[in-house]
């Protein structure tokens, strides 16, 4: 998917149009965001390019992200390729590609993009789906202002091992993700579990709702009591609206 040399190649392809893009040299690199997932980390990578527009000497800057996208979820990218580019290129006016060679989704500004933010969001869209989120739910994060992604391991609540590790695991999904289904619908939110790795995307006060029910059911507490919290605070919240 990736063409040596400057410029700009536009290709049809039989299901959609794929706009392919040789980066550009870059001038500074400011952030890095991480999360983990077994060996492999998912990160984005900022990187930002001032060039001249044809309009005349107003120059405009053009932004780049980079998602590394990790071994498992290699192959779940490439069968939602299309769900995720539709979004990226239609919606928000940005270009996307996929570079093979060092396994990262790369995106970047054009000159139809409005939004100064429209990149951000579409890095942490992407983002999203690596870190296991469905197509449908992770599309919020473009559409909504106030989302956010929270990650966190059970080793940061506490140390468990062997099967009292694998007890807590199942009391926060629960018999057939009964427990985990309940937190969702209870909270507005969405929570993936991937082993020991637990990840939540919501609003900043769903988000610390659900994540004070899921620390009480590591910590020990049984369902029903964390139910019944969580049922009183979403109430109270429900009040203040």
């Amino acid at each position: 998917m990736e063409k040596k040399g400057g410029g700009v190649e536009e290709e049809n392809n039989e299901e959609a149009e794929v706009v392919r893009f040789a980066p550009l040299k870059s001038t500074s690199t400011s952030m890095d965001m991480m999360g983990q997932e077994g060996s492999e980390a998912p990160m984005t990578t900022t990187t930002t390019t001032t060039t001249t527009t044809s309009e005349g000497n107003n120059k405009k800057k053009i932004e780049y992200r980079k998602v590394t996208v990790p071994q498992h979820r290699f192959t779940p990218l490439k069968e939602k390729w299309l769900e995720l580019y539709g979004p990226v290129t239609e919606q928000m006016r940005c270009d996307m590609r996929m570079n093979l060679k060092t396994r990262k989704v790369e995106l970047r500004t054009t000159d139809k993009t409005e939004d100064s933010s429209a990149l951000q969001k579409c890095a942490d869209f992407v983002q999203a789906f690596v870190l296991g989120f469905d197509t449908q739910d992770a599309i919020a994060l473009l559409r909504l202002d106030d989302l956010y992604v929270e990650c966190f391991e059970v080793k940061d609540v506490k140390t468990l091992k062997g099967e009292h590790l694998s007890r807590c695991i199942g009391r926060i999904a629960g018999k057939g993700g009964k427990t985990r289904f309940t937190i969702e619908n209870a909270t507005r939110t969405r929570i993936v579990v991937a082993d020991t790795h637990i990840r939540i995307l919501g609003s900043f006060q769903n988000i610390k709702v659900a994540r004070d029910a899921i620390c009480g059911l590591i910590l020990g507490s049984p369902p029903g009591k964390v139910y019944s919290r969580m049922r009183g605070i979403c109430a109270r919240m429900n009040d203040k609206f």
